[in-house]
C-alpha cells in the first residue's frame, strides 16, 4: 500500500475493539454509551492509555446533509496492528453507528452521490478493491475486481463513472534486465530519487484512472496518464484530495509534478492538471506563473470557477499556501491571500459557490476561516485553543474535526456566523472521563532580541505549586511547523506530563502563524535566533519556584534532534539529558544522503563543497562533540531515508567514544515517525526510563 494511503491510516489509528467475526447488524453508541470502552487503571496517562485512544478521520456529510460519515481505527496492541472502522453520526450528533465491524481494515469512504450507497477500500478479497454497503452497514458487495487493487476512489456527481488511482509497473527492475539471473538481488540506479521516505523506488508509479460504474459494478478502466512516469498523486503523503470530478462529471483535475530523477529532487513545481473525458486531453493549468507547489484543486458547485493552494517559490516547501481561484468564464485568475498573511489549507466551497472554508494557523492555533468570493474578504470562524484538522459546509452549519494538546480529534458542527461549536461525535468521551489532564498555559516570553515569542507550558495532572518538577524543553521538528494545538501519539505532551514533568514548547523563530518574517529566519541559520529563542524560553520558566532548575532536559526530533545534538555542545550547564529522535548530527554527510534535495538547497543554501554555503554547515553539531558532557539518549530508525539513522548511530557512537552515558534506542521498522504500536508503547518507555533516572535525581 503506498505512502499516500498508508499516511490517511497513521493519522486516524488506535487500540482495536474486539471484533472476532463479520457483523451485518449495526451498533450503536452515545455519549452515554460510547463506542471505546477501554477501562483504565488510573486517571494518568499511559502509554497504553495514549494507543487506546480512537483517531478520527476522512469526515464527509451526506448528500442530503443530514449524516456524517468517518472513520476511526483502533489498535489492538498484542496484535500490533490497527483495524478501520466506518461510523456513521446525524449532523446533531446523539448516536453513533458503526456500519463495519469487520477484520479487514475499510478506508477512503464515500457517499454515492445519491446518498443511497457508501462505498469504501476494502481488502477483504485479498487485493484493495471497491466495496459498496448501504448507510446501514447492510448487503456489503465487492464492485470491482482490478489487477493489482487500488488506493484511492471517487464517484462522478452523475453516477455514471468513477476515477481511482492505482500504481503501474513502468520501470525495468534487474530481473527484467537480466531474466536469467532469477536469484540476483540488486538495485542498478542511474539517476536520483530512487528511494522516498521510507520505500525505495518499486519500479511503479501511481497513475489516475476512470472507469464506467452502472450502479453495480466497475468496467472499462482507462489510465489518463498512460506511459506517463510520473506519480498523482504526489509522493509520498498526497491523497484524493489532490484528484477531484468537475460537477457535470466531465472533467478531472489532478496534481502531478512532471518531472523525473535529479529534477525531482530539486523542484517542489507541481502542477494542476484538467482531464477531459470526451476529447481525452489534458492541460496545464499552471504553467505560467506559477513555480512552486500547486495542490488540491477543487471546483466549485456551479463549475464555474477552480480553487487550490498555491506556493510562490520553486524548492520552498513550507512557503505560504495561497487561495487562488480561476474563472473558467473570463479566464482570470485570482490570488486571495495578497493581504492574508497565513496558510490556506484544505479548500470546501459554499453550496452557492459563493464561498471557500479552510483551515488555518494563526499564533499556534488552527481555526476555521471564511472567504467571501464577493467582496474578497476573509474573516475567522471560530475562535478557542484548539487545532481544526477538516471543514466541510452542511447546510446552514460546518462540520469540522477538532483536537487539542488535552484531547484527541472529535467531530463538531460550528454556526459559521458565530463560530459556536457543538461536539457531534464522542468516540473517546469514556476514556476521557477517566483521564486527568494537566494544565496547558500560553505565555508570551522575552527574546533576546526584544521581541514576544508564544510558549506553551503544560504542568502535571494534581499540580502542586509547592512541589518542584523536572522540566523539559520540547524542540520542534519541522524545521518549520508550529506548535499548535495538536494531539501527538508520540510527542504528546500530557504524557510528559503526567510522568511528573513540567514541559516548556516555544514557538521559536521559524515556525509558522506569526508571519513570513518569523518563519523564514531560520533558513540558512539553523543555529542562530532560533537556539537562541529555545534557551529564552527554558531560562525564564526555570526562574518559578516550582521548576527544578537542577534537573532539566532537552527533547525532540528531525531538527528538534538536531537542535537537542547543537544544544549539547553549546548548553552551558543548563541541562542534565538530553533525547534525540531522527535529528541530524552531520550535516555535510547528510546532504548527500537525504532524497528531496529542494529541502537542503533552500534551507543549507547548498551543497558544503561551494563556499558560500561553509557558514551554515559550520553550524553541525558534529563539530562540537568535544564540547558534550551531558547523558544523551538517540533514537532513530532504519527506514527513515529522510534523515538516515547513520546520523543517529554517528552521534551515539560519538557519545560513546567519550565516555559520556548514552543509550541508543533502534527500530529497523519505523521510518522517520513510531507507527506500530508495540514499538510506540516501547518508546515512551524507554523515553521516560532514560529520563527519570537523570532528571529525578
Amino acid at each position: 500500500m503506498k505512502k499516500y494511503i498508508h499516511l490517511s491510516l497513521i493519522v486516524v489509528v488506535a487500540i482495536f475493539i474486539s471484533a472476532c467475526s463479520e457483523k451485518e447488524e449495526k451498533s450503536e453508541a452515545t455519549p452515554e454509551n460510547p463506542v471505546n470502552q477501554v477501562k483504565l487503571e488510573s486517571d494518568i496517562m499511559t502509554p497504553e492509555a495514549l494507543w487506546s485512544f480512537g483517531r478520527i478521520g476522512g469526515v464527509h456529510v451526506s448528500p442530503d446533509q443530514e449524516q456524517i460519515l468517518f472513520r476511526a481505527t483502533f489498535y489492538d496492541t498484542e496484535k500490533n496492528k490497527g483495524n478501520g472502522e466506518i461510523f456513521i453520526t446525524p449532523v446533531e450528533g446523539n448516536e453513533i453507528n458503526n456500519i463495519t465491524q469487520t477484520e479487514t481494515t475499510e478506508f477512503n469512504a464515500r457517499w454515492r452521490p445519491d446518498g443511497e450507497k457508501i462505498g469504501y477500500l476494502s481488502s477483504r478479497s485479498g487485493s484493495t478493491q471497491l466495496w459498496e454497503m448501504t448507510p446501514d452497514g447492510s448487503d456489503k458487495k465487492q464492485i470491482s475486481d482490478i489487477k493489482g487493487g487500488i488506493n484511492g476512489f471517487e464517484y462522478a456527481p452523475n453516477q455514471e463513472k468513477i476515477l481511482y488511482i492505482k500504481e503501474v509497473k513502468l520501470d525495468k527492475n534487474v530481473h527484467d534486465i537480466h531474466p536469467d539471473l532469477p536469484k540476483a538481488n540488486a538495485r542498478i540506479e542511474t539517476d536520483l530519487m530512487y528511494r522516498h521516505w521510507d520505500e525505495w523506488h518499486n519500479y511503479k508509479y501511481s497513475h489516475v484512472f476512470v472507469a464506467d460504474y452502472n450502479g453495480s459494478e466497475v468496467t472499462n478502466s482507462v489510465d489518463i496518464m498512460e506511459g506517463e512516469k510520473y506519480h498523482a498523486p504526489l509522493e509520498p503523503f498526497g491523497g484524493m484530495e489532490q484528484v477531484n470530478w468537475s460537477p457535470d462529471s466531465k472533467e478531472i483535475t489532478y496534481t502531478c509534478k512532471k518531472l523525473t530523477g535529479k529534477e525531482y529532487t530539486l523542484s517542489t513545481d507541481s502542477e494542476i492538471y484538467i482531464y477531459d473525458l470526451e476529447s481525452g486531453e489534458t492541460e496545464n493549468l499552471t504553467q505560467e506563473k506559477h513555480e512552486g507547489y500547486d495542490k488540491a484543486a477543487v471546483y466549485s458547485p456551479n463549475g464555474e470557477m477552480i480553487a487550490w493552494g498555491s506556493m510562490r517559490r520553486d524548492g520552498y516547501e513550507s512557503d505560504k499556501n495561497r487561495i487562488f481561484v480561476y474563472n473558467f468564464n473570463t479566464g482570470k485568475e485570482t490570488n486571495y491571500s495578497t493581504d492574508f498573511e497565513q496558510n490556506a489549507n484544505g479548500l470546501t466551497w459554499s453550496a452557492d459557490s459563493k464561498k471557500l472554508y479552510f483551515t488555518s494557523d494563526y499564533h499556534a492555533r488552527f481555526q476555521i476561516y471564511e472567504l467571501n468570493l464577493e467582496n474578497e474578504k476573509i474573516r475567522q470562524v471560530t475562535e478557542g485553543r484548539h487545532n481544526y484538522r477538516s471543514v466541510e459546509p452542511a447546510g446552514d452549519i460546518l462540520i469540522g474535526s477538532k483536537q487539542s494538546m488535552s484531547q484527541p480529534t472529535e467531530i463538531y458542527s460550528i454556526d459559521p456566523a458565530t463560530g459556536g461549536e457543538t461536539q457531534v461525535s464522542f468516540i473517546n468521551k469514556n476514556l476521557m472521563d477517566q483521564l486527568t489532564m494537566g494544565k496547558v498555559e500560553k505565555r508570551w516570553i522575552e527574546t533576546t532580541d526584544g521581541k514576544e515569542m508564544l510558549t506553551w507550558v503544560i504542568y502535571p495532572p494534581h499540580f502542586d505549586k509547592e512541589k518542584q518538577y523536572p522540566t523539559l524543553l520540547y524542540c520542534q521538528g519541522g524545521p518549520q511547523a508550529s506548535v499548535s494545538q495538536f494531539f501527538s501519539y508520540r510527542w504528546n505532551f500530557q504524557m510528559m506530563a503526567a510522568n511528573g514533568y513540567i514541559v516548556v514548547a516555544p514557538n521559536r523563530r521559524g515556525l509558522p502563524s506569526f508571519g513570513m518574517d518569523w518563519l523564514e529566519q531560520i533558513s540558512g541559520d539553523y543555529a542562530g535566533q532560533n537556539i537562541r529563542d529555545y534557551l529564552s524560553a527554558i531560562d525564564a520558566v526555570k526562574k518559578e519556584p516550582y521548576v527544578d532548575h537542577n534537573n532539566l532536559g532537552a527533547v525532540g526530533a528531525s531538527y528538534g534532534g538536531y537542535s537537542v545534538f547543537y544544544l549539547a555542545g553549546h548548553h552551558e550547564g543548563r541541562f542534565d539529558a538530553f533525547i534525540s529522535h531522527d535529528g541530524m548530527f552531520n550535516m555535510e554527510s547528510f546532504y548527500l544522503q537525504t532524497e528531496e534535495m529542494w529541502f537542503p538547497n533552500w534551507d543549507l543554501g547548498g551543497p558544503y563543497w561551494e563556499e558560500e554555503n561553509q557558514e551554515v554547515y559550520e553550524q553541525s553539531p558534529h563539530r562540537f562533540v568535544d564540547e558534550w558532557d551531558t547523558p544523551i539518549m538517540v533514537i532513530h530508525g532504519e527506514k527513515d531515508y529522510r534523515i538516515p539513522y547513520t546520523q543517529g548511530m554517528s552521534a551515539f557512537n560519538a557519545a560513546q567514544l567519550q565516555d559520556i552515558p548514552s543509550k541508543f534506542l533502534f527500530f529497523p521498522n519505523e521510518n522517520h515517525w513510531v507507527l506500530k504500536p508495540q514499538n510506540g508503547i516501547l518508546w515512551q518507555r524507554e523515553f521516560f526510563k532514560w529520563l527519570d533516572k537523570w532528571l529525578k535525581k
